[in-house]
């Protein structure tokens, strides 16, 4: 029984988590059970997500598995990215310097201010009315 070697990583950004494994394998990437394309629409996004492994040279060395969860697609491509740049790592910890020189590495923590009482979002005021 040979067991294919596999790796596993989070990524998260804003209130998106992305679990992500990859395999050894031809290159295609499967998001919540959907083609890659399928899934995130948007161009931007797609480009996003092959950032890491155009850096690194491994569009097609991998088959990647992600299971995206919370917020929105943005979001989630970003938790993608940097799901499978923490993946690449752990497969070889060499491309860690060219990763991390990029920002690859770096969990974006901005997220999405509270409301605040007596305005309409979190820095909106009211409308003004003089009579």
């Amino acid at each position: 029984m040979t067991e294919k070697v596999q790796y596993a990583a989070t990524g998260r950004r804003k209130n998106s988590i992305a679990r992500v494994r990859m395999i050894p394998g031809g290159g295609t990437i499967t998001v919540n059970s959907r083609p890659f394309n399928q899934y995130f629409p948007r161009e931007a996004n797609r480009l996003v997500i092959m950032q890491p492994l155009e850096l690194v040279k491994h569009e097609s060395k991998f088959d990647i598995f992600i299971n995206a969860d919370g917020g929105g697609l943005s979001g989630q491509a970003g938790a993608v990215k940097l799901g499978i740049t923490r993946a690449l790592v752990k497969f070889d910890i060499g491309l860690k310097a060219a990763l991390k020189k990029a920002g690859f590495l770096t969990r974006d923590s901005r997220a999405r201010e509270r409301k605040k009482y007596g305005r309409k979002r979190a820095r909106r005021r009211f409308q003004y009315t003089k009579r």
